[in-house]
């Protein structure tokens, strides 16, 4: 469990140097795009792989808080159908994105709070309870920001939309039927 809360905290943590400290952030950012860019990629990767490493382990003793209802995994199935498509859209401007405001951390919540409602062993309602924390207080975080910062992706386009959509239910369809079994071990669907 030590190795996955180093990895929770470490990952989490650069991700919320934004949230905390934005204009320390803003200021190491221009001075330094390069160095910055670098030191936040290596600590979010480390701390990405520590987190997976430790959520494996933990799952191999774990420690159950609550067993969920069944319907609550139909329940998190409906709650997860607009994650991909939020994604997708958080790089493909259109009026999903101009809905939305921030696609991406829209999909978080959508996702850990999917995740909360259906699973009740300890690991798993402290990762995702911590990223569907993140994901509000980074919200509230935006909202604050007196100048919002330009964050790249495609040109404006009505398409962009229909990617999203088409190819955001296709990501999730490859989930369902096959990719969260293969990747994470439980299938969604039993």
């Amino acid at each position: 469990m030590v190795l996955f809360l180093v990895g929770l905290v470490l990952f989490l943590g650069i991700h919320s140097v934004a949230i905390v400290a934005p204009a320390w952030r803003d200021a190491r950012a221009a001075r330094h795009p390069g160095a910055w860019k670098g030191i936040y990629s290596v600590i979010s990767i480390a701390g990405f792989a520590l987190l997976i490493c430790g959520y494996g382990l933990a799952r191999q003793s774990p420690v159950v808080v609550w067993t969920p209802p069944t319907a609550m995994r139909h329940i998190a199935l409906l709650l997860m159908l607009p994650v991909f498509p939020l994604l997708l859209a958080a790089n493909l401007p259109g009026r999903i994105k101009a809905a939305a405001q921030h696609p991406m951390l829209l999909a978080v919540k959508f996702w850990a709070l999917a995740h909360l409602l259906a699973n009740g062993v300890l690991v798993d309602l402290i990762l995702f309870g911590a990223f569907l924390a993140w994901a509000v207080l980074d919200r509230v975080a935006v909202k604050k920001r007196a100048v919002p910062r330009a964050i790249p992706g495609a040109p404006p386009s009505a398409m962009n939309d229909a990617v999203a959509l088409v190819g955001g239910l296709a990501i999730y369809a490859l989930f369902l039927f096959w990719a969260h079994l293969r990747l994470i071990g439980v299938s969604p669907l039993h």
